[in-house]
């Protein structure tokens, strides 16, 4: 499970920075990539990398802001071009208007797509539980910016606990059906009469990881609860040090109120994104610097990097 960091800056491009988007690379578990935000020029990006455009199966949307959503008719669009693969549906998350956003650029282009697109649609009063799967929950809450934007908090379920085989070979277990057996949970008798408790020889499941992703926002305390012990957040950091009021004012964060967050929530690691392109390189040191005095393991993001959960 990885994270690809496509666009990381704040509004518009820079020469640094792309605009919003990021890919939760779900390959070993689902193989799938699931998008969040797919601001300009977002396909540019993924042609950098090692994303198939048709394993993206879901995109989530934070808010209709364009720097998260004009990339998306572009990237609809270069998804169906891939002729030698099989076509596939899409999922997209997202505020009210985002479907509407989406078949009018079609629409108006004359763009024809050969999969389809399911739009799932939510305000303030639909948020919550937005999706589960076999193997994920997601949960979107409300955040605080200057239009409705929100959080994501992916929960990867519970993993099954591992078959120890050295410790069943040495019980006299023959390997083959039995082994299966065992790794299901149901006990065996051996030819001599022993019996094997499957329990025995499984370990205990083991917590799936918790990732949260967050819009654009002020410091708020949807966004401590979205990211409570979550292995990663990753949050807005479009301000610095001492510009509280600046950012209170276009609906921001600043690295110390991210900083802020993760500490509140527990959680291990911070990834500050959203990048204002005022920060010139040599200042991106000094923002991880004084987000480390509130909370110590944070890293600032760059355009193409990739994080392993």
């Amino acid at each position: 499970m990885d994270i690809q960091f496509l666009g990381t800056g704040a509004g518009q491009p820079s020469k640094a920075r792309n605009v919003s988007s990021l890919a939760l690379k779900l390959l070993d578990e689902i193989n799938e990539v699931w998008l969040f935000d797919c601001g300009e020029g977002t396909q540019n990006r993924i042609l950098e990398t090692t994303i198939r455009p048709r394993k993206v199966s879901k995109i989530f949307i934070t808010h209709l802001h364009g720097d998260h959503i004009f990339g998306l008719p572009g990237f609809l669009s270069s998804r169906a071009f891939q002729a030698n693969e099989e076509q596939t549906d899409l999922d997209i998350y997202g505020p009210q208007g985002i479907k509407s956003f989406v078949l009018t650029s079609l629409r108006v282009s004359g763009s024809r797509l050969p999969y389809r697109i399911h739009f799932h649609e939510f305000d303030q009063d639909s948020l919550g539980k937005i999706l589960e799967t076999d193997k994920f929950t997601v949960y979107a809450e409300e955040l605080d910016h200057t239009i409705f934007c929100v959080g994501y908090r992916v929960m990867q379920k519970d993993l099954e606990g591992t078959l120890d085989a050295e410790k069943l070979k040495a019980a006299g277990v023959p390997f083959g059906p039995l082994f299966g057996k065992i790794k299901n949970g149901q006990d065996v008798v051996l030819d001599d009469g022993t019996e094997i408790k499957a329990a025995d020889y499984i370990s205990a499941p083991r917590p799936g990881k918790i990732i949260t992703i967050l819009g654009d926002t002020r410091k708020t305390n949807a966004s401590v609860r979205l990211a409570v012990n979550a292995d990663v957040l990753v949050h807005e950091s479009t301000y610095g040090k001492g510009d509280e009021k600046i950012a209170r004012n276009h609906g921001h964060s600043t690295n110390m109120q991210a900083a802020q967050v993760a500490a509140e929530a527990g959680v291990k690691r911070l990834l500050l994104n959203h990048i204002s392109a005022r920060f010139l390189s040599k200042d991106i040191s000094q923002l991880k610097k004084d987000a480390a005095t509130v909370f110590e393991n944070v890293h600032v993001v760059k355009d193409l990097e990739e994080v392993e959960i």
